[in-house]
């Protein structure tokens, strides 16, 4: 009995875990539009330095000195749309000339 209520706990779980992390995700701001996430990303990069100091003195031990990033996400994300939108425009004519390609190197290859 036991081994048929194991994988359907364990898949409960993993379900429950992921489904916690993008409502968190979603109410923390991180799913929406690229404003939304600038501000989301400015709040934890107040939150994390000091939970990170916290930890740091409740284990004892030193971490290495943080880089410092620029990164916007709004930037990200307007970059990330339009390459994904080049690529799909660009598609019918790269995937011609890939099966140009193709047929002329059978046609060699049965030469």
């Amino acid at each position: 009995m036991a081994a048929k209520i194991l994988p359907l706990v364990k898949f409960a779980t993993k379900v429950t875990i992921a489904g916690g992390a993008i409502y968190v995700a979603y109410d923390s701001g991180l799913l929406g539009d690229g404003k939304e996430g600038s501000v989301t990303l400015g709040r934890a990069k107040a939150a994390i330095p000091p939970a990170v100091e916290e930890w740091v003195k409740y284990f004892g031990f030193e971490l290495p000195a943080t880089p410092k990033i620029e990164f916007s996400p709004l930037d990200a994300w307007n970059s990330g749309v339009q390459k994904s939108i080049h690529a799909l425009s660009v598609a019918p004519s790269t995937v011609s000339d890939y099966t140009k390609q193709g047929l002329k190197y059978v046609k060699d290859l049965t030469k």
